[in-house]
């Protein structure tokens, strides 16, 4: 819906998803548009900064991406990694390679970037020379070890792992043992998590009550209590350097010319509401570089 009425463009979504026909209250669709908008711009900032640091000798793993569609955007650009690799539920990628093997937009672009051998696709599983979909449960980390390297993951290649609304799925424990194992396993990475803080207060309860009657589980919630506890449990798992900030601080460093345009896009008088929204989530980012990248 927020690509269709002009937040950004992103010509493959229209391939995986239906057009939404419901619409929510104005300022509940505003302000989660606007969040939306700041997510998909702060976190695509960090990624190509990721890619030019490494000038795209490098790969990236996008953990439970689901239906995402930044392999075809970064093509589109010319940004591709070495190898580009997806993992979610082994559900999730059958319905995701299906939508690939019958509609041309999405896998021609897949054959261009392919050379070499021939080119592994089957009901849960898509490899080619320079992207990877894997099904795997994030829950298991040796599971999802061995499954990448099955499909070529160069554990010495400067890696960026991406995570949105992920790890908030999964029991602290669970969170802990995935990022223990990324940051013990490539020498030089990131990490780039995008999901809730904040969730202690009234706003956030609120938040936890209206997901938990949705029976939509936030086993890890937690770890979300503030922007440090975000920190913390990246630089207790392994990593050397954390950072956090909350999508308010994130949509104040956006282009200011292109907010104006989307906030043009709807009109929004629930201000308090939007920046109430935007307070309870957050982007963290770690890094572990053994070589001064």
């Amino acid at each position: 819906f927020a690509v269709s009425v002009g937040y950004w463009k992103d010509p493959y979504i229209q391939y995986f998803v239906r057009q939404a026909k419901e619409r929510k209250a104005p300022e509940i669709n505003r302000g989660k548009l606007a969040c939306y908008y700041a997510r998909v711009h702060g976190v695509s900032y960090l990624i190509k900064a990721f890619l030019k640091k490494t000038e795209c000798n490098c790969q990236i793993v996008n953990l439970g991406a689901g239906m995402d569609t930044l392999f075809w955007r970064l093509k589109d650009e010319n940004l591709l990694p070495r190898k580009y690799f997806e993992v979610d539920f082994p559900m999730i990628v059958a319905r995701k390679i299906h939508n690939i093997k019958s509609k041309p937009p999405l896998s021609k672009p897949i054959m261009e970037s392919h050379s070499g051998d021939s080119l592994l696709i089957d009901s849960h599983s898509l490899d080619s020379s320079r992207y990877s979909i894997v099904g795997a449960d994030l829950r298991f980390s040796s599971d999802l070890e061995e499954k990448l390297k099955k499909h070529n993951l160069d554990i010495h290649l400067p890696t960026l792992l991406v995570a949105e609304c992920v790890l908030v799925y999964m029991t602290p424990q669970q969170s802990a043992n995935l990022l223990k194992w990324a940051a013990s396993t490539f020498p030089v990475a990131m990490f780039i998590n995008y999901e809730q803080v904040n969730m202690m207060d009234r706003f956030g309860q609120i938040m936890i009550e209206n997901l938990q009657r949705r029976q939509c589980n936030l086993a890890g919630v937690e770890v979300c209590r503030s922007l440090e506890s975000q920190r913390e449990r990246l630089l207790l798992n392994g990593w050397e350097t954390a950072r956090a900030i909350d999508m308010m601080k994130v949509y104040s460093f956006l282009p200011q010319a292109d907010v104006k345009r989307i906030e043009g896009l709807e009109f929004l008088d629930e201000k308090e509401l939007f920046e109430q929204l935007m307070q309870h989530y957050c982007i963290c980012w770690a890094s572990k570089d053994s070589s001064n990248l």
